[in-house]
């Protein structure tokens, strides 16, 4: 099967030819497959927000690839905007992003760059609202007499409006109380379950990402330090904690246990698995 996204060796320079050069992003290799729901995690300057806007050619790489279904998204410079209508970047807090009048001209804004009919783009923005769970009388609200967390619905509404066929996340519930939180990843959990969406979340918490994602790419000094399922990249949790990178609470009791003497597996990342790791430790002992 194609992926849906390849990045090939991209590097990504900044300051070049400058005392303050620094590679952002160094030969970094990702496949995304059609429908993944794939999660992005490393500290604070690893690279994660620097690759994620390769991914709809906000950023032009210094050295590398990027390709969207086969097809390098530098291959046509000009053709670069219809790149940006198929890979959706919701950036961190992009309720700043917010301008218009009402919800609804917020939505409608990036289908309307797209040309499409007016009877459409109304389609798509009902749908949308619907998606991230807006009521439909908030659609003639101004989007500035919203909470927080609503004015992040329209701001994802307006990117989900577009029907891109990748929908990337930097951060989406950052700054959000724990309900806040809850809501958008199970927003985009049913935005990823109704479509088969791709979707690629951006996150510094590795409880959201355990918790959410099929497949897990670590990011370390600006490359690819480590990738694979949750279970198999929390088997490796000590090289994270070596590495400075946070593991799911849970695996960090089942890590402590195993050093007070109890074999439990420690690629548990959620209490259900601990629990009935646990209960076959039990049982084993049960039976011995």
């Amino acid at each position: 099967m194609e992926p849906m996204i390849r990045v090939e060796n991209l590097t990504h320079t900044y300051s070049a030819g400058t005392p303050f050069e620094r590679n952002a992003v160094e030969g970094m290799n990702l496949t995304v497959m059609p429908g993944e729901f794939l999660g992005i995690i490393g500290h604070t300057g690893s690279g994660k927000s620097t690759l994620i806007q390769h991914l709809n050619g906000l950023l032009k790489p210094t050295s590398g690839h990027v390709y969207l279904e086969g097809r390098d998204i530098w291959e046509n410079p000009k053709e670069i905007r219809q790149v940006r209508f198929q890979v959706g970047l919701v950036f961190q807090y992009p309720e700043y992003q917010l301008f218009e009048e009402t919800v609804y001209k917020d939505i409608a804004f990036g289908p309307g760059n797209m040309g499409l009919e007016q009877e459409e783009i109304d389609r798509r923005v009902r749908q949308a609202a619907e998606l991230v769970g807006l009521p439909e009388e908030t659609l003639d609200k101004s989007p500035f007499d919203l909470s927080g967390g609503q004015k992040r619905r329209v701001a994802i509404a307006g990117v989900l409006a577009m029907e891109p066929k990748v929908l990337v996340l930097d951060e989406p519930t950052a700054g959000l109380d724990p309900q806040g939180r809850r809501q958008i990843l199970g927003l985009i959990q049913e935005y990823h379950r109704r479509r088969n969406a791709t979707v690629v979340l951006v996150s510094h918490s590795m409880e959201e990402i355990a918790q959410n994602a099929h497949r897990i790419a670590v990011l370390k000094n600006a490359r690819n330090f480590m990738e694979g399922t949750p279970r198999e990249v929390f088997a490796r949790a000590a090289e994270l904690e070596q590495a400075g990178l946070d593991v799911p609470q849970i695996t960090r009791v089942a890590m402590a246990l195993r050093r007070r003497g109890l074999p439990v597996d420690t690629a548990v990342y959620t209490v259900e698995e601990l629990k009935d790791a646990l209960l076959r430790l039990r049982g084993g002992a049960a039976h011995a």
